[in-house]
Order: structure tokens, then sequence, then C-alpha cells
């Protein structure tokens, strides 16, 4: 068993993406793309004139809140181009928690089971790994379908 897959097994529920598929792809979404590149990225929340952005790289992507900003932070980070983000606004700053709480916990662990030369490829295959499980899950439709039954009267 590999060092990520220990790492993955102690999170158990707290696992990113096991958080992703239970709390936000299992709800009404509306997918996400950010053009980054697909790898480990630092990630910045800006407060600008015009509102609040998050800045990866030299791109910078608008966000309408800071919750959205600090969710979308997490999965700029990992390097994830494609993924859901809840239609319901209430719930982000919640799920946006649990996910940054993952993440540092992710390389916390990374950081106690790697010996001292390692450390920096096993985070990055410790990023991979949660990078091609977010992929796999995938980001669902890019506009939530809203099933509305229309009733006509008679005349």
């Amino acid at each position: 068993m590999s060092i990520t897959d220990e790492i993955n097994e102690e999170m158990g529920e707290q696992w990113l993406p096991v958080v992703y598929a239970q709390k936000v792809r299992s709800e009404r979404t509306r997918g996400y793309s950010l053009d980054i590149p697909q790898r480990e990225n630092q990630a910045e929340i800006m407060h600008t004139l015009l509102g609040i952005e998050l800045k990866v790289g030299r791109n910078r992507f608008a966000c309408p809140d800071l919750a959205t900003a600090r969710y979308m932070r997490v999965f700029a980070r990992i390097g994830c181009r494609e993924f859901a983000v809840p239609y319901d606004i209430t719930r982000i700053s919640g799920i946006a928690d649990e996910l940054e709480t993952s993440w540092q916990r992710i390389l916390l662990l990374v950081e106690a089971k790697s010996p001292l030369r390692n450390t920096g490829r096993l985070r990055s295959q410790a990023i991979k790994m949660v990078r091609l499980a977010l992929n796999d899950i995938g980001p669902g439709e890019r506009m939530p379908e809203f099933h509305q039954s229309t009733k006509q009267r008679g005349s």
C-alpha cells in the first residue's frame, strides 16, 4: 500500500473527493470551469474595487462572494479545471470550510508520513490522486435542470 493510499484510508469520510461527492454532487449543482494548469497552483483571493476575484497565476476569475471564492480556491490549488458549485448559495460557505479543512489535513498527513527528502514528490502524488478522483466524479451539468410541471386549465 502506498503512502497516498494510507492517507486516503486514514482520512475516510473527510477525504476531499468523498466530501465533494457526498456534499456537493449529491445536490443540485452547476458546472464551472477554470482555465488553469492541471497541477498544484498558488491561488489567492483578491478584494478589488470591482469585487472579489480569485487569482491563479496571471488569470483572474470574478467571484460573486467570498464563500464562492474560498470554495473555488480549493479546486484551483489542486489544479482541477472543472468542478460543480452548489446551486444553493447558502450551503457554499459550510462546504468550503469542509473542503479547506480536508485540503489542510491532506497536506499535514503528507508532511507527517513522508521521508525528509521525498515530501515534494509525495505531495504532488497526493494532489494528483485527489485531482483524478475529482475528475472521475465530474462537474455535472453546466446549468441545473428544473423539473416543473405546468398545469394548463381546460376550457
